[in-house]
């Protein structure tokens, strides 16, 4: 008997007149506009201009788009280009489909141009936007609960996910909720690299390792209780040992990146001053205070020489009387 279960939208768009709004999009912008927001009060606190993180974002965000839709035919190119399947369709964005490794990788990619067109070193900003990619991942991930897709294993569980579209092979019931599980561990992985990055004072990309090594962590088991197919190597579906390999790589860039350079960046933009030694307002106030300092100290040298004058007028007539 189902008691409580998580209930599936009846569709996943919307039209305005002629416009379809669809859930997927929305969500992923949303959480574009979440990253961004959030990754420039980090690069403000760095010691960055404001601005700079949403500049780089117009080169991130299209690359990281296409980065992910290409890991997703890639890896699932039997969905597009198999007998009976229109290759049309992979193309289709909004219809779901967008693997993280590629959208991380090549967004990379389009975050280095951005970032070496101003002078930038790419693993300060990536350090500034860790949290918030985890953010947009959270609320992304919603969109998978647009589509009734990438659900898990049945089950009678109170927060079971019911899918009730038959198409593309569903079959109608209650599974587990892989995209709420995954959403709530990105938003636990945002607060964990806030954190641990006020805590050691990250630097040097280690904020950005970190995020992507306890991303891996979630991404495994979470992984693991999927039903949609997926290709498999040794028992394990082909995200699992992505993630593995993954983590190993972020847990080995932490080690090495903090004996090769410990402590965070001097200085993350060209021509900004470091936050850590001073915001720009209390720069200025050292700048008003050290004016006024050299405009007393010219008071009293002033001063002196006017004494001096007087005294030297004195005894210039006391001279004169004598």
């Amino acid at each position: 008997m189902e008691l409580a279960y998580i209930p599936s939208p009846s569709r996943g768009v919307l039209y305005l007149g002629p416009i379809p709004l669809r859930g997927y999009a929305f969500c992923i912008i949303i959480g574009v506009f979440v990253a961004v927001w959030l990754g420039n009060k980090r690069w403000i606190a760095r010691g960055g201009r404001a601005g700079t993180v949403a500049d780089i974002a117009v080169w991130a965000v299209p690359f990281g788009l296409i980065g992910g839709r290409l890991y997703h035919v890639i890896t699932d190119y039997e969905l597009y280009f198999s007998e009976g399947r229109d290759w049309v369709d992979a193309f289709k964005v909004w219809e779901g489909g967008l693997g993280i490794w590629g959208a991380i990788a090549l967004g990379a990619l389009g975050a280095w141009i951005g970032c070496r067109r101003r002078g930038i070193p790419l693993p300060a900003y990536a350090d500034a936007v860790a949290p918030g990619i985890a953010f947009a991942q959270a609320i992304g991930r919603w969109g998978n609960w647009f589509n009734q897709e990438l659900y898990g294993r049945s089950t009678d569980l109170p927060w079971a996910l019911k899918i009730t579209s038959s198409t593309d092979g569903r079959v109608p019931g209650t599974y587990h909720p892989t995209f709420l599980y995954e959403s709530l561990w990105c938003i636990g992985v945002a607060v964990l690299v806030i954190w641990a990055d006020r805590r050691f004072r990250l630097g040097h990309g280690r904020a950005f390792a970190l995020y992507v090594a306890a991303y891996c962590v979630g991404r495994f088991w979470i992984e693991y209780l999927r039903v949609d197919d997926a290709h498999h190597i040794l028992g394990l579906r082909l995200n699992n040992w992505t993630a593995v390999i993954v983590f190993l790589l972020a847990v080995a860039y932490i080690v090495l990146s903090a004996k090769k350079r410990p402590g965070p960046e001097e200085i993350v933009e060209p021509g900004v001053s470091d936050s850590r030694t001073g915001t720009d307002g209390e720069d200025e106030a050292k700048d008003e205070d050290r004016s006024k300092d050299e405009a007393r100290s010219e008071d009293t040298a002033d001063s002196a020489n006017e004494g001096e004058k007087e005294d030297a007028k004195d005894e210039a007539e006391s001279a004169n009387k004598s």
